[in-house]
């Protein structure tokens, strides 16, 4: 017996995300409605200097109301591609452009409630380039070595699940 879904309500539909209500009928024949929250995807990118050091970004985020370290990440524009959203994000948000991008992992941050899959780009052969944000992005650049990074991790200075993720993940490739 699989899973059968029987109605799907919109509750709210916005600029990036659509809420919805889903009545499904579950392998051992209960049936649930659950608030879901549907997302176009994103990009998340480890810009990876030569010398091993990350260009990071801090960020505000009204959500948790703080900065928080991260990588440069994005949304998903309609028809886009994973990698060509880590290509669009880089420069606008870091002010850099890569040589090469890797595809190191993705992920589902949240799958008890939304359907968000994250892919995560390392780019390396960094170029400086013109940064470009959106007008509701307030961040600050810093390249961190990323042995200080994953530091930064452990002492829990970096608490955004993609980012902490995205570094381990380039961890893994590096060493």
């Amino acid at each position: 017996m699989g899973i059968t879904l029987q109605k799907v309500w919109d509750l709210y539909t916005g600029k990036v995300i659509r809420l919805s209500k889903e009545r499904l009928t579950l392998p051992n024949g209960v049936t649930a409605e659950l608030e879901i929250i549907r997302h176009p995807g994103a990009a998340a990118i480890v810009p990876l200097l030569d010398d091993h050091r990350v260009v990071m970004i801090k960020q505000y985020r009204h959500a948790v109301g703080q900065f928080l370290w991260e990588v440069p990440a994005g949304t998903l524009n309609p028809g886009e591609s994973p990698i060509e959203c880590a290509k669009r994000e880089l420069p606008e948000e870091v002010g850099y452009r890569a040589h090469a991008f890797k595809k190191i992992g993705d992920i589902f941050p949240v799958p008890g409630y939304s359907d968000e899959h994250i892919h995560i780009f390392l780019a390396t052969g960094l170029i400086p380039s013109c940064q470009n944000l959106d007008m509701d992005e307030v961040l600050y650049v810093k390249p961190i070595p990323l042995e200080e990074a994953l530091e930064m991790v452990k002492r829990g200075e970096i608490r955004d699940a993609k980012t902490i993720i995205a570094l381990y993940f380039t961890a893994l490739k590096v060493q």
